[in-house]
């Protein structure tokens, strides 16, 4: 009998049918363990589970700290000394899943970043999509996410957006990508962004940097966040964004997918700033 791969992965789900199916079927016969923390779904999220006898439990955000990922580690027993982040839209190629594997037999390190590869719109993005790597892959007990923001709320979204985890101990990266292949409709798209430019512009104006502070030397996530601080500022910065992207990164060689990519991307820098801007008219 094949043996399994001793780790847990946690998927958090809120109205996945369409993502679902098709990151359960790359990791069914390999983890160990599989957890869904869904949100409330009204689609077939939990029929999909149920089908695929993955255990499931439920969650509710109720604003503030901590959202839908902290939450379960605060308060589920994972059988597994490594646990996995993985998001219904992302997928486990074979090439990461045997990395993976030797990497968690190394006893000196307590967590890897892994570079997502990004399909939008049917294609996967070489070039105007400058990758964006995460630490999804932690030992049990090892990891927490970062609190940036004290006052959050459910027009916030009830997941974690762009927190980092805050691992303990000695760190590597895995070189395989996992690819980030998003079925559900634009329209959705644009719902879940909107969510994350409301949390974008509470974070610009009120969120704390205490864990990892923005910084151009230090990790991506910290000169990302350097970028964002400085940039933000400068006028014109959505038009600067999308024609750095589309023109000098060569985001137009993938085609239509890139040119709408980095066009909703400029857009949702135009509206982290106007709700800022709204806010400040209020106060």
């Amino acid at each position: 009998m094949f043996q399994k791969v001793a780790l847990s992965v946690l998927i958090p789900t809120k109205n996945e049918e369409r993502n679902l199916p098709a990151c359960l079927e790359a990791i069914m016969d390999w983890a160990d363990e599989i957890l869904i923390v869904d949100s409330g779904s009204t689609d077939k999220t939990l029929n999909i589970a149920l089908n695929a006898d993955i255990k499931t439990i439920h969650f509710e955000y109720k604003g503030g700290w901590p959202k839908k990922r902290q939450w379960t580690l605060n308060n589920y027993s994972f059988r597994n000394n490594w646990i996995l982040l993985l998001d219904a839209d992302e997928i486990l190629l074979p090439e990461i899943k045997k990395e993976i594997e030797i990497a968690i037999r190394n006893e000196n390190i307590n967590g890897y970043s892994i570079l997502l590869q990004m399909e939008f719109l049917g294609k996967k993005l070489k070039f105007a999509y400058p990758g964006l790597r995460k630490f999804s892959l932690f030992r049990k007990g090892k990891a927490r996410f970062e609190k940036r923001l004290e006052n959050q709320d459910n027009s916030m979204a009830d997941i974690e957006i762009h927190e980092h985890l805050v691992i303990e101990g000695k760190l590597g990266e895995i070189k395989s990508p996992i690819l980030h292949r998003n079925f559900n409709s634009l329209s959705r798209y644009i719902i879940k962004h909107n969510e994350y430019s409301n949390w974008e512009a509470a974070i610009l104006q009120f969120g704390n940097e205490y864990e990892l502070p923005a910084s151009i030397f230090g990790n991506q996530a910290q000169k990302r966040r350097w970028l964002k601080k400085k940039l933000y500022l400068l006028p014109g910065i959505s038009l600067i964004y999308f024609l750095f992207h589309y023109f000098f990164r060569l985001g137009f060689l993938d085609g239509k997918a890139g040119f709408y990519y980095c066009l909703f991307q400029s857009i949702q820098i135009i509206n982290v700033k106007a709700k800022i801007f709204e806010s400040k008219l209020s106060n």
